[in-house]
């Protein structure tokens, strides 16, 4: 089936139009379970809104309005941050500060130094006073969880993006050190050989990857985050080819594990976990943005592309992605456990479906 520009123009403003409704949908769940988990012990209303699922929402609207200059996607953008500023900001931690990457371009744009004060204190936290792993990795603590000694793949996209843009901003040559240093040593703990997919976490203290799944959505975490992160700024040439090579033998493995239909499954070598719209969105983004870097294959761009009509087919007459999996943390024990994650629309299936059909629509005579 064949569609043109307008067609995918008509679903990202489906997209767009629904955003704010799940942005601002209340995760009763979520926020049961910080009434008495809260690592902070601070207002739990804070992190209502200000979470990682809003952050990557916020970064598809962010590129959004980079791409087209629609004064519409900044008011939503600004009409935000200044809603959650009220509020009062939560205590810093891997997700909490992913709202900060677009919030950073937000200020960069605008000149806004109230939102770039917000931006330079976090980053300087992350810099000094994040807590570490062994080897100086960030930990992946976030709101409810502690996780010592612990490394997720959900941590690049989640917080070094936002230490890396901020380093760009600055001029801070030791910030973008930094990030640099977190994707290598993630890399080598993170990636497995033998298949080139990332497992979801390792244990320093356990010394094991858990479970040792291999994830959808972290996964494409990893596809999407490194594309952005050599867009970002100018890596050193050993960094920038070993951050090339890393990505193109995930996305050689990828391209082997996609359904015929274009979707993948939440576990990716597991053909009995179901089908997951907000991973499959975020693998197609990310091999077409490595395209753009001029990493991808003709067959792995065509591959990518076969994800459109499936992500259609899941989207309702709202513009409301179905198929994507809850907030997932990490599977101890047994791979069973991701399959247990019920389906839920969010705020990030939302953008990784805007940020895919953007991406699409430099290619809309090949599809």
């Amino acid at each position: 089936m064949k569609y043109t520009t307008a067609d995918i123009d008509r679903y990202i403003d489906l997209y767009l139009n629904s955003f704010e409704k799940v942005l601002y949908e209340e995760d009763s769940q979520f926020m049961e379970g910080m009434k008495t988990r809260s690592l902070a012990g601070d207002d739990i209303r804070r992190y209502q809104f200000w979470e990682w699922t809003q952050g990557v929402g916020l970064y598809g609207v962010w590129k959004l309005y980079k791409e087209t200059r629609d004064a519409r996607y900044m008011d939503i953008l600004t009409s935000y941050y200044e809603r959650q500023l009220v509020i009062g900001l939560p205590s810093k931690n891997v997700n909490t500060v992913t709202p900060l990457l677009a919030m950073s371009f937000v200020a960069e744009e605008t000149g806004n130094e109230r939102y770039m004060d917000v931006c330079r204190e976090w980053a300087r936290w992350i810099y000094e006073d994040f807590p570490r792993t062994k080897e100086g990795g960030l930990q992946h603590i976030t709101s409810d969880t502690l996780n010592e000694g612990e490394l997720w793949d959900d941590t690049l996209f989640m917080t070094v993006l936002f230490l890396a843009n901020m380093g760009r901003i600055l001029g801070e040559k030791k910030y973008l050190d930094e990030a640099e240093y977190q994707f290598l040593l993630h890399i080598k703990y993170l990636t497995d050989r033998k298949t080139g997919l990332w497992y979801h976490g390792w244990s320093f203290k356990e010394k094991s990857h858990f479970a040792a799944a291999f994830w959808g959505r972290g996964n494409c975490w990893i596809t999407a985050a490194i594309p952005e992160f050599l867009n970002l700024f100018n890596c050193s040439r050993s960094v920038k080819k070993f951050l090339e090579e890393t990505w193109k033998r995930q996305a050689e493995a990828l391209i082997e594990y996609q359904e015929p239909n274009g979707m993948w499954h939440t576990l990716i070598d597991d053909k009995t976990s179901y089908v997951e719209a907000s991973a499959t969105c975020g693998f197609a983004y990310g091999i077409l943005k490595g395209a753009g870097l001029g990493l991808a294959k003709e067959d792995w761009i065509r591959q990518a592309l076969a994800a459109l009509e499936p992500i259609m087919g899941y989207t309702d007459e709202l513009g409301v992605v179905n198929q994507v999996s809850y907030g997932t943390p990490m599977g101890r024990e047994s791979k069973d456990f991701y399959k247990k994650i019920e389906l839920k629309p969010m705020p990030y299936g939302q953008a990784l479906a805007m940020l895919f059909f953007m991406e699409c629509r430099k290619y809309a005579k090949d599809i």
